[in-house]
């Protein structure tokens, strides 16, 4: 894995993975926190913080769904080896 740009290059040259893996979740923690948690914390409202989440994670899995299809879009280029005689 690469990093490029605060972003990882997966061995299959995939932007963005860990994007759509992060956002989901995100979406995820953010539903419990706005669905099932019943509790309070004195001056946070957990259910706004968890619609937050959401709505972060959302946008962040439509960013990371774009640059992985915009990655398997572009051709890659080819290393060749310059000892290899083939």
């Amino acid at each position: 894995m690469i990093v490029q740009g605060g972003l990882a290059r997966l061995a299959g040259g995939h932007l963005g993975a860990m994007a759509v893996g992060t956002s989901l979740f995100l979406i995820a923690l953010g539903a419990i926190l706005r669905f099932a948690v019943q509790d309070s914390i004195e001056g946070v409202d957990l259910s706004t913080v968890g619609v937050i989440l959401m709505i972060v994670g959302a946008v962040g899995l439509v960013i990371g769904l774009w640059m992985t299809r915009r990655a398997t879009r572009e051709p890659q280029p080819v290393a060749r080896d310059p000892y290899d005689r083939r």
